[in-house]
């Protein structure tokens, strides 16, 4: 039994006045009624996005009686972005790893744990097109979700120009760059973005970086898995700060 669902109009309803932090929020389509619409209109008093799916995709989550709407909610608290920069050591350079479009929970899970075993102060992911932080995600990063912080925002874009205005570098990896990674300095606030899996990042988040670095790469195949590549970036971070 999957632990963080809640099903039902009621008990999502008060969920949601609660305060409880909601992941995923699914209604089924065509779904009407005054309980279902005094939902609705909570829903978009707390600024809440929810997807409408067919009765069978709720079928599928639970056997119980769901009434048209199944949450899940978040096994992490997420905080704000203010909560990452004050929770920064004086004595340490900020670093923070930012998804664009990464909605694999596995390579989501694997980057935390890279990020926190190479002292990033934090994860910045958006609320549209990203991977949740379910059960799957915290397994693969070995614990690491529990002990890094994760702020979601609305636009990563906006949040990403305000970081930049603060005197972030914000570093994109693309294997398309001629420059390459080990050519950077990663010795000033940096925030490293790593894209989607099949798409890489997307336009308008790469016109933005200040850098678009480059792995070397030997072989045959042209790039690393995601995962793989944020990995090899956050330690030449580690390499050039402890160096």
């Amino acid at each position: 039994m999957n632990n963080n669902l809640i099903f039902g109009i009621r008990p999502v309803a008060e969920a949601i006045e609660s305060g409880q932090q909601i992941e995923k929020l699914y209604i089924r389509k065509g779904a009407e009624g005054q309980l279902m619409q005094e939902l609705k209109d909570l829903i978009m008093r707390h600024r809440l996005r929810y997807q409408e799916v067919p009765v069978e995709k709720l079928n599928r989550l639970t056997r119980g009686n769901h009434q048209g709407v199944v949450a899940q909610t978040a096994l992490i608290e997420y905080v704000s972005l203010d909560d990452i920069r004050e929770r920064v050591p004086e004595d340490e350079t900020p670093l923070i790893v930012a998804f664009d479009g990464v909605t694999d929970v596995r390579n989501f899970g694997a980057i935390a744990r890279s990020a926190e075993c190479a002292g990033a102060h934090g994860l910045i992911t958006p609320l549209k097109n990203s991977a949740p932080v379910n059960a799957e995600a915290m397994r693969s990063s070995a614990g690491a979700l529990t002990a890094i912080p994760v702020c979601r925002v609305g636009s990563l874009r906006m949040t990403l120009a305000q970081l930049q205005q603060e005197g972030y570098q914000l570093v994109a990896a693309s294997e398309k760059s001629r420059k390459l990674l080990y050519d950077a300095d990663f010795r000033k606030p940096t925030v490293l973005v790593m894209g989607a899996e099949d798409m890489g990042i997307s336009p308008a988040i790469m016109k933005l970086c200040d850098e678009q670095l480059a792995i070397p790469m030997i072989g045959h195949i042209e790039s690393l898995n995601v995962s793989a590549a944020a990995a090899v970036m956050l330690f030449e971070v580690v390499r050039q700060r402890i160096g």
